[in-house]
């Protein structure tokens, strides 16, 4: 064992350093290559002109021409192919086509060092593959989290229908999405916001309503077909689409125990195919809120990392307006408003859920960065589980301030409150400043429930608005408050090369220099708000107006298990053990 120990030892070093060796021969230009005559410019210059229009990008469903020596970068993302220059008017065109002409030289002169140098860069991309599908997977067992987590929350009558909305969500929510809600969102992703760890997605390139850096709607991948039956699209896809699932499953916990199989189903199909794909393509698909940076000198643009905005103050302000359309349960308000409580009928299932929960988030924030090669993965993952226990004890002892007793329901949503808070923010700023957003969230989620319960008067039986959608909206803030600007270089399009005047310098917020991008992230949050609460609202206005989303008030009292579903959650309550 030891003398094989050694030989793996020696020879991957020496494998390592041949594929070192090759890869930088190929990729640098050397000074051999520079020796090229003079006298043959004007040839390669007018067989340039002559060449056929390169073809448009092709998909590639097999995944083979996925990742070559274009994707192989250094540690700061820089790559080392030399890209061929297209404006002949910049000062600097004849030297950047001669370094082009050489690098070219160079790689026909070594074909093995460059098919070494495609295997780097295919292995490089297999690794963030890898990477974005297995922490997809941890968002997607999420869903076993929100399922626990308001099935406990509610009466034991209701519980077969909590496990139900929750199941039939990302069922049909994935349907609606699959056909037009991932080309809506990401259609035209290729253009403004390439996932560059993922391959890039060229084929998505087409915006069906706007274009340029102001986009509105993606055009292209509907169906997963076409331009989207590629190899890089479908991890994208994945990892994305559990995402949207997470707004989905948002809803339930503020519309539950009285609405209608069929209503609920229809607010799934809206949010995976309209709701979250708008909103979704405006942040994430390079659409026109991202590129405000640009366009209005706003900072870099509207910023959220993992979806403090995009994810949950979508499914949260959409739940605000699905609970205020239906209403309260009955026997929620009493003779002159006052609030009758309804227990949660299994707190083991509150706490387990939670806990699902915060695992299930090392995939959503970590894995927002698309790659394992990017190593800020520590960073976000020490973030995000320092912002969710600072939420927890800020919620604990501020109910224990208040009631003289800390509870266990508001302590989870506490922790919630400070992951959904982080989630914009995760990336760019400091563990310190994680554990700051996390308590403040803590305390947002407690006021916002009490809000809600005695000045609103929206029952919202699991507290989703003020979890997800008041500290969304806060969390999407908070990047405009916090970025320290050690990350994000570049983003958005802005500061590739200079930011602040400083070289290096990534999303800034107002407490380290830049108050453009505060009001950048005000304005973007507020915006998210306004379109979740209002197109949802206007929506479902319009159809309870057709047919009343709600069950009838017997069946409320009866619970929706049996009259909905024919099937309780707890038959041992309604049937005697004679009859088993």
């Amino acid at each position: 064992m030891k003398n094989h120990s050694i030989w793996h030892s020696t020879h991957g070093q020496l494998l390592v350093f041949v594929l070192t060796l090759a890869t930088v021969s190929a990729l640098a230009p050397l000074s051999r290559a520079q020796e090229a005559p003079a006298k043959d410019a004007p040839a390669k210059e007018a067989a340039a002109q002559s060449a056929p229009a390169p073809q448009a990008p092709q998909p590639d469903p097999s995944g083979l021409a996925t990742g070559d020596r274009t994707a192989t970068t250094d540690a700061a993302g820089n790559s080392f192919v030399v890209a061929e220059p297209t404006d002949k008017s910049a000062p600097d065109y004849a030297q950047s086509k001669k370094a082009f002409d050489d690098y070219q030289a160079q790689s026909a002169r070594e074909p093995l060092a460059v098919k070494l140098a495609d295997n780097v860069g295919h292995l490089r991309l297999a690794t963030n593959f890898a990477w974005t599908l297995n922490t997809g997977y941890l968002v997607l067992f999420m869903q076993a989290g929100f399922a626990l987590l308001t099935c406990g929350l509610v009466r034991k009558k209701n519980a077969a229908h909590l496990m139900m909305l929750n199941f039939a969500a990302y069922v049909f929510a994935f349907l609606a999405y699959y056909a037009v809600g991932y080309a809506f969102q990401f259609g035209a992703v290729a253009i403004n916001a390439s996932p560059a760890n993922l391959g890039g997605v060229p084929t998505l390139n087409h915006f069906l309503l706007g274009g340029g850096q102001w986009g509105f709607l993606g055009g292209r991948g509907f169906f997963l077909i076409g331009p989207a039956y590629d190899a890089s699209s479908n991890v994208f896809a994945l990892f994305e689409v559990v995402f949207m699932e997470t707004a989905g499953y948002i809803i339930v916990g503020a519309v539950c125990e009285r609405i209608t199989f069929g209503a609920f189903l229809l607010c799934e199909l809206f949010i995976g195919a309209i709701l979250y794909p708008i909103y979704g393509c405006w942040v994430w698909g390079g659409g026109w809120l991202s590129q405000v940076g640009s366009t209005l000198h706003a900072g870099h643009g509207y910023v959220d990392f993992a979806g403090s905005t995009v994810v949950h103050a979508v499914g949260g302000f959409c739940a605000m307006a699905l609970a205020i359309i239906l209403g309260p349960r009955l026997g929620k308000y009493g003779p002159g408003g006052r609030i009758r409580v309804f227990p949660a009928h299994n707190i083991v299932f509150v706490v387990t859920g939670t806990l699902i929960l915060l695992f299930g988030w090392m995939g959503f924030n970590p894995g927002s960065t698309l790659g394992a090669t990017d190593l800020r993965i520590s960073s976000i993952a020490i973030n995000t589980n320092l912002a969710g226990v600072a939420g927890a004890a800020a919620s604990m002892v501020l109910w224990y301030f208040l009631f003289g007793k800390p509870d266990i329901t508001m302590a989870c949503n506490g922790m919630l409150a400070g992951l959904v808070a982080i989630t914009a923010s995760c990336a760019f700023v400091t563990p310190t400043s994680s554990v700051v957003i996390g308590m403040l969230a803590g305390l947002l989620v407690c006021g916002g429930v009490l809000f809600n319960d005695r000045v609103l008067k929206i029952d919202d039986p699991c507290g989703a608005i003020s979890v997800h959608g008041y500290c969304g909206w806060f969390g999407g803030v908070c990047v405009g408050i916090f970025a320290d600007g050690t990350y994000g270089v570049g983003w958005n399009g802005v500061g590739a090369t200079s930011y602040l005047g400083r070289a290096g310098q990534g999303v800034t917020g107002l407490l380290h220099g830049d108050a453009s991008q505060f009001l950048c992230q005000l304005l973007g949050a507020t915006i998210c708000v306004a379109w979740a609460f209002g197109a949802t609202y206007a929506v479902f206005w319009t159809v309870n107006k057709v047919r009343c989303m709600r069950v009838e008030p017997e069946v409320e009292v009866e619970g929706l298990d049996m009259p909905e579903f024919g099937m309780p959650a707890y038959p041992e309550d309604a049937v005697s053990p004679a009859s088993y």
